[in-house]
């Protein structure tokens, strides 16, 4: 039991807010390209990659893991994220970190998610039984680039302006 959920609930909980993570993440990343702010994505897209840290140091483990690793540093980049978004307000500098903290945030997601795809959908698993075969480590090394790309580009695209006072 977690949370008073059978581990089997939980699980499914952890992974519908890791996808609702990445599929906003996406979302607030096309924003970014087209110098959008979109508050309401990006807030729920900051709150459900936190929550999925989070929920993840939850589960049953021995010892420290890669995943609580990943957990650990995603979880440090989002502060950052936050840090240059809500308490700088993306002044300066900070709009290019926060467009980097946020992506990072956004490829630890899907890195676990090409790491979990590849463990669990069994034709996937067959093609990279160990994780560190080269179908897995073109996978990863695509989603990487990806990001890297796209990131590059939101750093020098995304200019919102001034925040709106509230």
């Amino acid at each position: 039991m977690i949370l008073g959920m059978s581990t089997h609930a939980f699980t499914l909980l952890h992974v519908v807010i890791s996808l609702v993570a990445i599929v906003t993440g996406l979302i607030v990343l096309f924003g970014m390209l087209g110098s959008q702010r979109m508050p309401g994505w990006t807030a729920l897209f900051l709150a459900t990659t936190v929550l999925t840290s989070v929920t993840g140091f939850l589960f049953p483990v021995k010892g420290f893991t890669p995943a609580l690793g990943v957990g650990v540093v995603s979880l440090v980049i989002l502060g950052i994220a936050l840090i240059s978004l809500y308490g700088k307000l993306l002044a300066g500098s900070w709009r290019w970190i926060y467009v980097a903290a946020a992506i990072a945030a956004l490829w630890f997601n899907v890195l676990v998610l090409v790491v979990q795809a590849f463990m669990k959908v069994a034709s996937l698993h067959a093609l990279a039984p160990n994780g560190n075969e080269p179908p897995f480590i073109v996978a990863q090394a695509v989603a990487m680039l990806f990001f890297l790309v796209l990131g590059v580009i939101a750093a020098f695209k995304f200019r919102p302006g001034p925040a709106l006072s509230t």
